[in-house]
C-alpha cells in the first residue's frame, strides 16, 4: 500500500499560510503539516525527524516546504535542510516565503517576454528600478533581475539609507552587484523613471508610486509591472489585467511603454508555484527549489 505523501511547511512565522497548504493540497499533496515559530537551528532536527521515519523509498513521498517573511532567512534555512541529509535519506525542499520567490519569479519572467515580443531585447544591460525595494517582493526581483545581467537599483521611499543597506546585504550574501537611488520625493522618482528601461512596482497595497506623467516623460522605459492590484494601483494607468498592453497616454516621441498588471502576474505566480509543488511531488531525486528555480519555471510557463 502506497504511503501517504506528506508536506511539511516549516515557517518562523506565528502562522502556517492558508495560501500555501491549500496550494500544496490542490497540487496533490495527501497531508500537509505544519510547523511555526521554527528558529533556523531548528531545522536540522525536524528534518532529520522527518527522513528517518520511513524507508528511502517511503520518504520519496515527501518534501518540505519553507515559508515565512524573511527571503534570507527562507534560503537559510531551505541549505540547512539541504544540508542535514544525505543519501538515500534525501527529500526535496521548496522555499517560497511569502510566495515572494514565486511572485517575483513571475514578474521577471512576464518583463522578459514582453522586451523579448515588443522590443527585441532582453534583460541584459537593461536598468531596472525597484520600488516598494524593501519587502520580499522587492528584494527577490532585484537579486533575478541581477542575476540575469540587468542593472537593478532599490529605490528608497523613506531613506536612501534603508535601501543601501538591503543593496549591501544581497550584494555580499548572492554575489550580485544591486545599487540604489534617492526616490524620497517626486523629483527624484522622475530623475529614476527618466533612466529606466524597466519599472517594477512592489511597493505595499494601496500606494501609488508612480503616476502617469511620470511614465509619459521618459523616453528610456519600455515596460512596467505591478503587483499592487489595491487602488490605487502602484502603477498609475497600468490595468490590473493588463498583460502586454501599451499605456496609454504614454507614447513619445514613438517610445511606447508596455504594462504588466497584478493579476496578470499572480496568474503565473499561481501556475509557478502549483508546478513546484508538484514537481517535488512527483521527483525521483530530490530538488532544492529556490528563487531561480522559480524563475525558470515561470520562464517556461510564459
Amino acid at each position: 500500500m502506497e504511503k501517504d505523501s506528506i508536506l511539511h511547511l516549516i515557517t518562523a512565522a506565528k502562522n502556517a499560510s492558508p495560501f500555501d497548504v491549500n496550494m500544496a493540497i490542490d497540487a496533490g499533496f495527501d497531508q500537509v503539516i505544519p510547523y511555526t515559530n521554527v528558529a533556523l537551528n531548528e531545522v536540522v532536527g525536524l528534518t532529520q525527524d522527518a527522513i528517518f521515519s520511513r524507508s528511502p523509498s517511503g520518504i520519496k513521498r515527501e518534501s518540505i516546504f519553507i515559508g515565512g517573511r524573511d527571503i534570507d532567512l527562507a534560503m537559510d534555512m531551505l541549505r540547512a535542510a539541504e544540508k542535514s541529509m544525505f543519501s538515500p535519506f534525501e527529500i526535496s525542499v521548496l522555499a517560497d516565503p511569502s510566495g515572494a520567490f514565486t511572485t517575483a519569479a513571475a514578474m521577471v519572467a512576464k518583463v522578459e517576454l514582453q522586451l523579448k515580443k515588443h522590443f527585441h531585447t532582453d534583460l541584459a544591460g537593461k536598468r531596472v528600478a525597484i520600488f516598494g525595494a524593501t519587502g520580499p517582493v522587492g528584494g527577490c526581483v532585484a537579486v533575478i533581475t541581477a542575476n540575469l545581467g540587468a542593472e537593478a537599483i532599490l529605490v528608497g521611499h523613506k531613506t536612501v539609507e534603508e535601501v543601501r543597506e538591503k543593496a549591501d546585504g544581497y550584494n555580499q550574501r548572492y554575489g550580485t552587484r544591486i545599487g540604489f537611488a534617492d526616490g524620497t520625493n517626486e523629483n527624484a522618482k522622475q530623475a529614476i523613471v527618466n533612466t529606466a528601461d524597466v519599472v517594477l512596482c512592489a511597493a505595499a497595497a494601496g500606494i501609488r508610486v508612480v503616476t502617469i506623467q511620470q511614465i509619459a516623460e521618459s523616453k528610456t522605459l519600455k515596460v512596467i509591472a505591478d503587483v499592487n492590484a489595491v487602488a490605487p494601483t502602484g502603477a498609475e494607468g497600468v490595468d490590473v489585467m493588463a498583460d502586454g498592453v501599451m499605456i496609454e497616454g504614454t507614447s513619445v516621441e514613438g517610445t511606447q511603454v508596455v504594462g504588466i498588471g497584478a493579476l496578470a502576474i499572480g496568474n503565473l505566480k499561481y501556475t509557478t508555484q502549483h508546478n513546484l509543488l508538484k514537481q517535488m511531488l512527483a521527483a525521483d531525486k530530490p530538488c532544492y527549489l529556490e528563487f531561480m528555480a522559480a524563475f525558470e519555471m515561470a520562464r517556461s510557463l510564459s
